[in-house]
């Protein structure tokens, strides 16, 4: 299952949906706000999507983590909206036979969705916000 939502992610639901009978392991990779970031004190961030776009990407991810590393089920959650320091940003469970598959199929995941999928992050400090990847500060 793939989804985009602007709730906070289950991460035991989203364990459970990758579970498998015949898995040795269920990696879960939780990717969180944090701060700081850059030396700057964050407060929150906001996650926007094109999301019939972001849906497209991220089950393809999901696939290719799926059949390049030997996963039985690979699942992903991504938030939008905004969110607050400490709460999560995305989720990514996989199950395989080994563990090793499982880890290297959530590794996949992550580093594909950040170089491909269209989602955009406005960060906001105390001093500020701005889009990562942009230097100029509102």
């Amino acid at each position: 299952m793939i989804e985009l939502t602007n709730q906070p992610i289950d991460s035991s639901a989203l364990v459970a949906r990758a579970s498998r009978p015949e898995a040795g392991a269920v990696v879960l990779f939780l990717g969180t706000v944090k701060s700081p970031h850059d030396g700057r004190k964050i407060v929150a961030i906001e996650h926007e999507a094109f999301d019939a776009m972001a849906s497209t990407s991220l089950h393809e991810i999901a696939e290719e983590a799926r059949a390049k590393h030997g996963a039985l089920a690979v699942e992903v959650v991504h938030r939008k909206g905004r969110m607050r320091v400490g709460e999560n940003i995305v989720g990514i469970a996989a199950s395989a036979v080994k563990r090793g598959d499982a880890f290297d199929a959530c590794r996949y995941v992550i580093e594909e969705l950040k170089k491909r999928t269209p989602l955009w992050k406005k960060e906001f400090a105390e001093d500020g916000s701005w889009w990562a990847g942009t230097e100029e500060t509102k």
